[in-house]
């Protein structure tokens, strides 16, 4: 620093950028308009001179306690904003309709005319164990050809062959846990074939059912060949097998309601080489007249035990069951006909067959052991 002035270059900025046109004088003049007429639009405005005495009088009875005439002042509680009151009727009403359309036998009478509520409830959880007592009794109502099960216990058992559930397997004895496997599914084949096949029901040959059973088991397949070839009081294949005339009736629809349970445990024998399967299962057939359009039902109760041996320790043929025991109890059958077929009785018919002397029961009763012999017991239902 010599201390001589420093010269300082000054530079003008201007607030016009030469790259940018300037503005037309008309649309300045515009905007200049514009913004005044905005201005006055928004001033507040010095109230007359009658409107300051108006004010000033309300004032004044205000704090005398005074109203003028004609004031309709609403009590606090009507004051509160409308919009708030709207608001939460909505909420209700949004809420009502919501909960109705889930539900609409909330309503009384049915106002839509929709029983698909009432014709399907909720299904029962399968059966694990022998119920206490008989199923409690259904809401009066008379079957019909839409409604096959209207009036009956059997409306929230399952539809067919979903309601023969089979317990998980295990190994039992010298028995792996697959072969106590197929000795299930074998039998689940049996009662299926024997009670659900449209084929067997309607008097055809239950070839599935017959084809799980050990050919070496000849007494058993010989006495089964010849009921259903020539069925008897002595041999019946109803014993087994669920069948019904085609001549004389027809199903109503697909579906068969069906409820029990199955089991197995260890074979009687001692050497602990064989399964036994317990298998008690009930059965309801809706049924009408092929010139008619009144519905029946007809409810089988069949108890069948089977068993799987251990081919290394007995003469058997491998995977094939041998049959211990099948029984079965009808409800609404005519009695003293030994045809092989069961005869749905009609309440607008005049009754067939031999009068039934035995006792009154109620088929969907399965808290009760089924008693073998019970099929030769020619009773009453107490419903159907």
């Amino acid at each position: 620093m010599n201390g001589l002035p420093v010269p300082v270059e000054l530079t003008v900025v201007s607030d016009q950028h030469p790259e940018e046109p300037a503005l037309p004088d008309d649309v300045w003049e515009r905007f200049a308009r514009d913004t005044e007429h905005d201005i006055r639009a928004s001033a507040p405005k010095e109230p007359s001179a009658r409107a300051r005495m108006v004010t000033q009088r309300l004032r004044q009875q205000d704090a005398q306690g005074v109203r003028p005439v004609g004031w309709r002042a609403p009590p606090a509680a009507a004051r509160r904003p409308r919009g708030r009151a709207w608001t939460v009727l909505g909420l209700l009403l949004a809420l009502a309709v919501a909960v109705v359309a889930m539900k609409p036998s909330l309503i009384p009478g049915d106002p839509f005319g929709d029983r698909s509520t009432a014709d399907s409830p909720a299904e029962l959880p399968a059966e694990t164990a022998r119920p206490s007592a008989p199923p409690s009794s259904a809401a009066p109502d008379t079957p019909t050809l839409d409604h096959p099960f209207a009036g009956s216990p059997a409306l929230r058992w399952a539809d067919g062959e979903s309601g023969i559930v089979l317990p998980p397997a295990e190994a039992v004895g010298s028995l792996t846990k697959a072969q106590v496997a197929t000795a299930l599914q074998e039998t689940k084949t049996l009662l299926v074939d024997a009670n659900l096949s449209p084929k067997t029901l309607l008097g055809g040959r239950p070839t599935a059912a017959l084809g799980v059973l050990d050919p070496k088991q000849s007494h058993v397949l010989a006495d089964l060949d010849r009921s259903l070839a020539a069925p008897g009081e002595k041999y019946d294949p109803l014993l087994l097998f669920s069948r019904f005339d085609p001549g004389e009736v027809r199903l109503v629809g697909k579906v068969v309601k069906v409820r029990g349970r199955i089991t197995f445990a260890r074979g009687e024998n001692a050497s602990a080489a064989s399964v036994r399967v317990h298998a008690d299962y009930t059965f309801v057939y809706p049924l009408s007249r092929a010139d008619s359009t009144e519905v029946a039902r007809t409810i089988v109760r069949r108890v069948v035990d089977t068993e799987l041996a251990d081919p290394a320790q007995y003469t058997v043929t491998p995977g094939r069951l041998q049959l211990v025991r099948y029984d079965e109890s009808a409800g609404n059958s005519a009695c003293g006909i030994h045809d092989g077929f069961l005869h749905p009785q009609f309440s607008s018919a005049t009754a067939t067959g031999a009068p039934a002397p035995g006792p009154t029961t109620d088929p969907y009763d399965r808290s009760r052991d089924l008693v073998q012999g019970d099929s030769r017991l020619c009773g009453t239902v107490s419903r159907t």
